[in-house]
Parts: structure tokens; C-alpha cells; sequence
């Protein structure tokens, strides 16, 4: 009987990032610098400002407070690992450090996408229903709402990352990725990997199906009800209230569809070409949507631009 090239846990896995084309290296080193230094930055000051700023003190303004928080956590759980590997190509990772960095980057992607379901409902009733607005959105009802978020991504990492670890791998303990993402360790399991698909295809109906269905039918309802505004000022003030949302959620879902839906290569030849294709999807989900979210907000919001501005002025005052 052939025997089977074990990966010892204890040993970690090699990163493989952009090692095969290192001319790119050097330039998405400063590349992804200079955006992680934006997205703490720009989502910082947002965080700030919703705190700081009682005129922020809103059920739409909180809960952009925790997307602007969820950001920098997530492009920190996973963007130092990208550097260090353009840094020092094919770098290795401890097991128990590839571990951590999947669990934190499952449970905030799946937060931040049940964080843009509620941030819909939260535009549906002040849109569709404006005058039970203050009673349907109380402080009493919004934070439960965005605590249950991180609740439930938290506890979808925690069972698929368990399940994960306790598979045998076997190979060359290579991830042809830039960080630990499951998806790529699945594929080094020498195990049956059943149960994992299966609680993956449920996962993608709770985070993905469910809120991107209740996001459409939110929108459906508000569209309808901003067309029978009869003032043409009055549409245009109503959609400026959830047009950043909208943007920010095609965006975000768009990059997850593209990057889980597209069909994958069968020509071997194409192989390397669809694994660079794949990686700079992630790049873009991971790294660019993070720093587009506050410029978005900010160039279409009045309050978020008063907010900021008198921040800043507050700061300069200060020194």
C-alpha cells in the first residue's frame, strides 16, 4: 500500500501569495500599504465621528459605526499576513496562527454581511414608514439587532473552524493563497469533506441568500416608495438617505458572487492564470471595498462630511 504524505499540524503550512510572479510583488507591497493605511484612517475617523458626534447618535449612524469597525478588524486580520508575504515570499504560518487568522476573517465577512441586511431594514422603515421610525428602530431594538450580527458570524466560525482543524491534511502543507483562507485549506484535507460542503452550503444560504434576498425586497418597497413622492426634491433627498448603502452593498455582494459564483477553468494550461485571477478578487474583496466604504459615505452624506469636519477641527484646535 502507497503510503500517505501526512502534513503534521505542528509543522504550519507555506503561504504561496504572488511567489510565481514576483514582479508584482514589490508593487502590491506598496499598493496594499498605502490602502491599509486608508481603510484605518478613513474607517477610523467614521468610527470616531458616530461616537463622538450626538448628531450621529442614530440608528443608521451606529450601525455604519460598527461596518467602519468591522473593517479595520478584518483588513487587520488579514492584511499583515498579506504584506509579510510579498515581503518574504513562500513564508510559513503556525498552524495554530492559520487557525486564529481563519476564524477571524470567516466571522467578520459573515457579520458584515448580515450588518448590511439590518442596515437595509433600518432604511426600509425610515423610508417606508417614517413616522413609526422612532418606535421600530429604538435603541432598544437596533443594538440587539447589530449584536446578534457578530453573534451569530462569531459562532459560524467557531463550527466551521472546528470542523476544519480536525481534518487530516497531506501534501506539501503549500496554500496557494495570501492568507489562510478555508476554502484553499479544504482542498489539502485527506479526508471526507462532506459535512464540511454541506455546513459551507448552509452558511452561504444564512449570509449570503437570506440577506441579499431581504436586501432586494427591502429596495423594492423603498423604490416604489420614493417614486410616489410627488415632489422631484423629495425623491432625491429620500434616495440620498440609502443611495451609500445601496452602493456599498453591490459592491460588497458583487465581489462575493464574482469571487464564489465564477465558473472555474477546466484547461490545466489556464490553471495558473485563474489562481492569480482568484487571488486578486480576494485582494479586491478584502482590501479595496474596505477603503471605498467610508469615501462612500462620506461623499454622499452631509451629516458624515459635518461630522468629520468638525472632528478634525476639534483635534487642531487641541494641538
Amino acid at each position: 500500500m502507497e503510503k500517505v504524505n501526512w502534513t503534521s499540524p505542528m509543522v504550519g503550512f507555506i503561504l504561496l501569495g504572488l511567489s510565481d510572479h514576483p514582479k508584482l510583488e514589490k508593487v502590491f507591497f506598496v499598493l496594499i500599504l498605502l490602502m491599509y493605511l486608508v481603510i484605518l484612517l478613513g474607517n477610523g475617523v467614521l468610527v470616531l465621528s458616530t461616537i463622538l458626534d450626538s448628531r450621529l447618535h442614530t440608528p443608521m449612524y451606529f450601525f455604519l459605526g460598527n461596518l467602519s469597525f468591522l473593517d479595520i478588524c478584518f483588513t487587520t486580520s488579514s492584511v499583515p499576513l498579506f504584506l509579510h508575504n510579498l515581503l518574504i515570499p513562500r513564508g510559513t504560518i503556525s498552524f495554530s496562527a492559520c487557525a486564529v487568522q481563519m476564524a477571524l476573517s470567516f466571522a467578520l465577512a459573515g457579520t458584515e454581511c448580515l450588518l448590511l441586511g439590518m442596515m437595509a431594514s433600518d432604511r426600509y422603515v425610515a423610508i417606508c414608514n417614517p413616522l413609526r421610525y422612532p418606535v421600530v428602530m429604538s435603541k432598544a431594538a437596533y443594538v440587539p439587532m447589530a449584536a446578534s450580527s457578530w453573534a451569530i458570524g462569531g459562532a459560524a466560525s467557531v463550527v466551521h473552524t472546528s470542523l476544519t482543524i480536525r481534518l487530516p491534511f497531506c501534501g506539501d502543507n503549500v496554500i496557494n493563497h495570501f492568507t489562510c483562507e478555508i476554502l484553499a485549506i479544504l482542498k489539502m484535507a485527506c479526508a471526507d469533506i462532506s459535512i464540511n460542503v454541506i455546513s459551507m452550503g448552509v452558511t452561504n444560504v444564512i449570509f449570503l441568500a437570506v440577506p441579499v434576498l431581504f436586501i432586494t425586497v427591502s429596495y423594492v418597497f423603498i423604490i416604489a416608495t420614493i417614486l410616489k413622492i410627488p415632489s422631484a426634491e423629495g425623491r432625491k433627498k429620500a434616495f440620498s438617505t440609502c443611495s451609500a448603502h445601496l452602493t456599498v452593498v453591490i459592491i460588497f455582494y458583487g465581489t462575493l458572487f464574482f469571487m464564489y459564483g465564477k465558473p472555474k477553468s477546466k484547461d490545466p494550461l489556464g490553471k495558473d492564470k485563474q489562481d492569480l485571477s482568484d487571488k486578486l478578487i480576494s485582494l479586491f474583496y478584502g482590501v479595496v471595498t474596505p477603503m471605498l466604504n467610508p469615501i462612500i459615505y462620506s461623499l454622499r452624506n452631509k451629516d458624515v462630511k459635518a461630522a468629520v469636519r468638525t472632528l478634525v477641527t476639534q483635534k487642531h484646535s487641541t494641538w
